[in-house]
């Protein structure tokens, strides 16, 4: 807790914590969506209402979300989320600056699929439809959201469960208390162990940084502390057994659609199983990071369905790189023309698949093509999408038979995630390994030069590289390697991994040039250079402390001292009159 209260007094940079600043570092809003007989599914509250920033059309999405899609039969509570592309109308809430201040941050120290992305929202939804004869509809009908842009998909279902439970109790006092207990929240900070507490329980959060290698998922890991509250309610797990289980049979087939980032549409029976399906399938290919857009729940009434689900005009307009998650039967209908479409079965299937036997029919395991594809299909892979590699049959062998022992849910997750985990890894070595090569040697780094630039990276040279060190030397499963590469880099998974990678690697070379810089011999250089190489020395070093500042460099405290002593070292050779001017710019700029 230290390290978090020095981390806070870090980022408030002398300003004031006003109120919701912390809140607001979690969370944008709680809102609570109603079903009006006039109006039909609409904001009831939003809290805090300052703090409210959303435009009409977001919120039209956000009370569409709410509630179940052509699913009136669900009775009872059910949980679930979505995520929304805001508007441009939408504007930020809070205290902006120390929000931003506190975001960056956090990007900077979590692994990619933890990190807040500005353009887009989370909805964390606690659904309630029970019978009532007071009301003229018959039914009672609420959903409780959780409004976030930090994708923390552990911790958010549990806190919303906890809030929508006191509302539908105490009604809106549940969300003042709840929002005044948020607002106390120490700022989130990767790798560290944090405690929330809520309304009377209390969350023990784990958020991974980029140095902690206990995850396989990179995902946030949540406990609630013994002792602190009542239980949470006993909704069913859906893990990622759960969820592949239907397809099992085409799970590495869906691997390489989510590492290509082919458009997919994953059609459940609820929203549940829906939204979880379609976050899992984003973690599939750990630690590379999923890049596309995803909606893990998504319905005809969306601002984007137009333009996401329009039939292409022709070859020059591809389909979005997007996974749609769906319940309503109509998008059968609607996407039919889309490549990729995985179908869950309805809600027998799973129990089906859990109690009998696994079919040994190799007919059943061959991936369905589109002709046959029909609204009351069973569960599978329905694609025109030719998949590169084998599946490895001994996987999903493992993972039927621990249907058979009744293995448990989580160990079977815990089975898949590690082979698709080590086959990911397998098909990212020989990318590390090439982009390892373009750097430049160490010892052409020369203190008094600018920085060298890594090398342009040739994905034609890459391809022939495979044949030297290609992932089909030492991997299990066959198949075309080379061909699944050529996708890999049309997707914008690619796109992303590069600019990452070359965004470290620029930065690992401005700090190994600092370090060359600041174990020089500057006295030995200074030795008959002219006055305004003196001077343009000072302002090199100046500039690349402030760069390396502004992009939050790790520059050790050493290597800085030893360039401001050959800052000094200069400064002393130089006219009075010089100095002073230097010694003045340098007061301007750091004031």
């Amino acid at each position: 807790m230290d390290d978090l209260k020095a981390l806070e007094i870090s980022l408030l940079n002398g300003a004031p914590l006003l109120p919701w600043d912390r809140f607001n570092t979690w969370v944008h809003s709680i809102c609570v969506v109603t079903f009006d007989l006039e109006l039909g599914q609409a904001i009831e509250k939003m809290y805090p209402n300052d703090q409210i920033g959303i435009s009409e059309a977001d919120k039209t999405n956000i009370c569409y979300l709410a509630f179940p899609d052509s699913n009136s039969g669900v009775m009872g509570d059910t949980q679930f989320h979505f995520r929304i592309r805001l508007s441009s109308d939408t504007k930020g809430s809070g205290h902006l600056a120390l929000k931003n201040r506190i975001h960056l941050e956090y990007n900077r120290k979590c692994p990619a699929s933890l990190q807040y992305d500005p353009k887009f929202l989370f909805g964390f939804v606690y659904f309630r439809q029970v019978k009532d004869a007071t009301i003229r509809r018959g039914y009672y009908q609420k959903s409780v959201i959780l409004l976030s842009k930090l994708p923390l998909i552990t911790l958010f279902p549990q806190v919303t469960s906890v809030i929508a439970r006191k509302y539908f109790e105490t009604g809106e006092v549940a969300l003042e208390t709840a929002a005044k207990d948020i607002d106390a929240w120490p700022f989130p900070g990767p790798g560290h162990f944090i405690d929330l507490p809520l309304m009377g329980h209390l969350f023990q959060l784990n958020l991974p940084s980029h140095s902690t290698r206990s995850v396989e998922s990179g995902c946030e890991t949540v406990t609630l502390a013994p002792s602190h509250g009542d239980l949470l309610p006993a909704f069913e797990t859906i893990d990622l057994f759960l969820c592949l289980l239907p397809v099992i049979e085409h799970a590495h087939a869906l691997w390489e659609l989510i590492l290509t980032a082919e458009p997919l549409v994953v059609m459940a029976s609820n929203p549940a199983l829906c939204s979880s399906t379609v976050q899992y399938l984003t973690t599939l290919i750990y630690p590379l990071n999923y890049a596309a857009d995803y909606r893990p729940f998504y319905t005809i009434h969306d601002s984007d369905f137009k333009n996401i689900t329009a039939p292409s005009a022709s070859a020059s307009v591809p389909l979005p790189n997007i996974i749609l998650g769906v319940t309503n039967p109509f998008f059968g209908k609607a996407l039919k023309h889309w490549p990729n479409i995985v179908k869950l079965g309805d809600s027998g299937t799973l129990n089906g698949l859990l109690q009998k036997s696994p079919s040994k029919s190799g007919s059943e395991s061959k991936q369905k093509a589109m002709t046959k594809f029909k609204l009351d299909a069973k569960a599978g892979l329905y694609s025109s999408t030719k998949a590169l590699l084998d599946k490895d049959k001994a996987m999903v062998k493992r993972v039927q038979k621990g249907v058979q022992l009744r293995r448990p849910n989580a160990v079977q997750s815990a089975l898949i995630r590690r082979h698709f985990l080590e086959l990911t890894q397998t098909f990212m070595i020989p990318l590390e390994r090439y982009l390892a090569s373009l750097m430049p040697l160490a010892r052409n780094i020369s203190p008094y030069r600018a920085a060298p630039k890594v090398k342009p990276f040739n994905q034609a040279e890459f391809l022939t590289s495979l044949d030297n060190c290609g992932p089909q030397l030492t991997s299990n499963v066959k198949g075309d390697w080379e061909g699944l590469y050529r996708r890999f880099f049309k997707s914008p998974n690619f796109v992303s991994w590069y600019n990452q990678r070359h965004r470290e690697v620029a930065q690992k070379l401005q700090l190994l040039h600092l370090e060359s810089l600041a174990e020089s011999r500057i006295e030995i250089w200074m030795e008959g250079k002219e006055e305004v190489q003196l001077v343009d020395m000072v302002l090199r070093i100046r500039n690349k402390l402030a760069e390396a500042s502004d992009q939050n460099l790790p520059v050790p405290d050493i290597i800085k001292e030893n360039l401001m002593s050959h800052v000094e070292k200069i400064l002393k050779t130089l006219p009075q009159d010089l100095q002073l001017v230097m010694q003045t710019e340098q007061a301007i700029v750091t004031n």
